[in-house]
């Protein structure tokens, strides 16, 4: 992967709004896999779906955000908990080898994949050689 394509920052490295929520705010876990037409960026955010999340891009810094709704079975009370409840946001930096019109999205099962297709300059080409 070109280590000049996305840059992943440390949350206080990239200035972010403050935040309405009172609930936890989580830095999902990501894999970034590249091919030679795009970059895929795999982030885990469960309980999100594509009604929860929001993706921003401005100014160079690509941020999502999820709000997966707070569910408790109904009739219960909760007891003991070791799972944290809360939101998920993070942000990546993209240089101008990601082509922004071509951004693409999707989640299933709390798992988001952001599609960011490479642009024309940063794709690899082959030259073909002619004799003569």
């Amino acid at each position: 992967m070109s280590d000049q394509a996305i840059d992943i920052k440390k949350e206080n490295e990239i200035e972010t709004p403050e935040r309405a929520s009172q609930r936890r705010v989580f830095t999902p876990r990501a894999d970034i896999i590249e091919n030679e037409h795009e970059f895929v960026v795999i982030a885990d955010i469960p309980g999100a779906d594509d009604k929860s999340v929001e993706i921003n891009l401005e100014r160079n810094v690509l941020t999502l955000r999820a709000t997966p709704p707070a569910e408790q079975p109904e009739g219960f009370s909760l007891v003991y908990s070791e799972y944290a409840v809360g939101d998920f946001e993070r942000s990546f930096v993209l240089s101008d080898q990601i082509e922004r019109d071509g951004i693409q999205a999707s989640v299933k099962d709390g798992v988001l994949r952001l599609h960011l297709p490479k642009s024309r300059a940063a794709k690899a080409q082959k030259i073909t050689v002619k004799a003569g």
